[in-house]
C-alpha cells in the first residue's frame, strides 16, 4: 500500500516515526512518504518537508509567514496528487492538516486523522469540518471520547503514544551521567521563536543554584550557535542532542516549556514547573479564545493542578525561583507531585497506541485499495 504521513512538529515526528515501524510489520511492501523529521525518515519514510521549515507558534507567527504556509500547502497539495497514497494519514498539526483534509476528502482519498486536534480548547466548531473530512480519528487522551460523544461523532481512543515510548526507555540501561551534580532538566521547546522569549528567564535559576548542573535539551531543529548565544553566560549550563530522554531520566527537576514535553517529564516522574510566554499579540487572543482551565496535557488529563503553570507576565525570575525552590526543598510536594505521575500513568492506560494507529491506517489503505 501506498502511505502518505503529514506531522508538522517534533512530537508528531516521534510519533510518525513509531507508526512507520508498526506499519512495515503489517505491511512489509509499505511504500511511505512523509512530512516529518529525522525519526520518520530513519524509520523508513520518504522526507518530503522537514519540520523545521513548518514550524510557526501563534498568530502572529502564522500571519507573518504566511506566504511560506500558503506556498508549503499548495506543494503539499500537488505532491499528494502526484503520489496517489492509498490512504492520507494526518498527525496532530492542525491548523495545516484539517484544511489538506477539507480539500482531499472530495477528492475521494482515505483520511485517518491520528492525534485529534485540540478543539475541545478552542475552535469547538472545528469539529463539523473534521466529521466532513475525516474518515477516521483516532484520540490519545481519553476524556476527547466524550468530548466528540456530544457531537454525535465516533472516534476511537487509541491510547498515549508516549506510553509505550517512555515504558521501553525506562527499561534500557540509563546511560552515563551527564554531570557529577544535581540536574535540572531546562526543556525550552523546539521552535526558535519561543525558545528565544523562554529560555533566557528559565536561565535566570542557575546563578540561584551554583551546584546544580542545568542542561538544556536542545531540539535538533535548533542551531548550536543560536542555543550557545543563549547559554554561554552560565557556567553550570550545558546542552545536550538527542538526549532528551537521558536527561530526563538523571534529572532532579524540569523546566519545561507547555506543549508535549510536559507529560513526558511527568511520565518520567520528574518534578516540573511549566513555564510559558508567547507574544502579546499571540498571548491576547490566545487569552480569549482558549476554554480550557489548565494548558500543561497532565493537569489537563488529570482535571486538576498537578503542576505548576507559570504564564506570560507570571513566567518571571521570582516566580519560577519560589516554584523551583519547592521542588527541590518540599519533600511534601516532591511526594504529592510523584504520586499524582503515578495516578497519570495508569490513567493513561497500557494500550500501545502506535501498533492500534498502524491497524487502523492498513486496514483503511486495504479498503481503498
Amino acid at each position: 500500500m501506498k502511505y502518505y504521513i503529514i506531522a508538522g512538529e517534533a512530537s508528531g515526528d516521534l510519533h510518525g516515526s513509531n507508526l512507520i515501524k508498526q506499519l512495515k510489520q503489517l505491511d512489509t511492501a509499505a511504500d511511505i512518504r512523509c512530512w516529518g523529521g529525522d525519526m520518520m525518515q530513519q524509520a523508513g519514510g520518504t522526507l518530503v518537508k522537514h519540520y523545521k521549515d513548518l514550524a510557526f507558534m501563534g498568530f502572529i507567527e502564522v500571519v507573518m509567514n504566511i506566504r511560506t504556509v500558503l506556498k508549503n500547502m499548495d506543494f503539499c497539495k500537488k505532491d499528494i496528487q502526484q503520489y496517489q497514497p492509498d490512504v492520507l494519514v494526518l498527525i496532530d498539526y492542525a491548523g495545516f492538516n484539517l484544511r489538506i483534509a477539507e480539500w482531499a476528502k472530495p477528492l475521494g482519498y482515505k483520511i485517518v486523522f491520528y492525534i485529534s486536534p485540540q478543539v475541545w480548547a478552542w475552535k469547538e466548531n472545528r469539529v463539523k469540518k473534521i466529521k466532513r473530512s475525516v474518515d477516521k480519528m483516532l484520540c490519545i487522551l481519553p476524556f476527547e471520547q466524550d468530548f466528540y460523544k456530544k457531537w454525535e461523532y465516533e472516534v476511537e481512543y487509541v491510547g498515549h503514544p508516549l506510553i509505550q515510548v517512555i515504558k521501553e526507555a525506562k527499561e534500557k540501561p540509563v546511560d552515563k551521567p551527564l554531570s557529577d551534580k544535581p540536574i535540572i532538566a531546562i526543556l525550552p521547546g523546539s521552535r526558535k521563536q519561543e525558545v528565544s522569549v523562554k529560555l533566557p528567564i528559565m536561565l535566570t535559576m542557575a546563578r540561584h543554584f551554583p551546584d546544580h548542573q542545568f542542561i538544556v535539551a536542545q531540539a535538533p531543529s535548533l542551531d548550536d550557535d543560536f542555543i550557545a548565544g543563549l547559554t554561554g553566560a552560565h557556567p553550570n549550563v550545558s546542552t545536550v542532542k538527542g538526549q532528551t530522554y537521558n536527561l530526563l531520566r538523571q534529572a532532579e527537576a524540569a523546566l519545561v516549556t507547555s506543549g508535549t514535553a510536559t507529560l513526558e517529564t511527568a511520565l518520567f516522574g520528574v518534578p516540573e514547573v511549566v513555564c510559558y510566554k508567547g507574544s502579546a499579540i499571540s498571548y491576547f487572543f490566545a487569552k480569549r479564545l482558549i476554554k480550557v482551565k489548565y494548558i500543561a496535557l497532565v493537569n489537563l488529563v488529570m482535571d486538576k493542578p498537578v503542576v505548576k503553570e507559570l504564564i506570560q507576565h507570571d513566567l518571571n525570575e521570582e516566580n519560577l525561583l519560589k516554584e523551583l525552590t519547592l521542588l527541590l526543598k518540599d519533600a511534601t510536594v516532591r511526594n504529592r507531585i510523584k504520586a499524582d505521575y503515578a495516578a497519570l500513568w495508569a490513567k493513561l492506560g497500557e494500550k500501545d497506541a502506535s501498533r492500534r494507529t498502524a491497524e487502523v491506517v492498513y486496514e483503511e489503505a486495504t479498503k481503498q485499495a
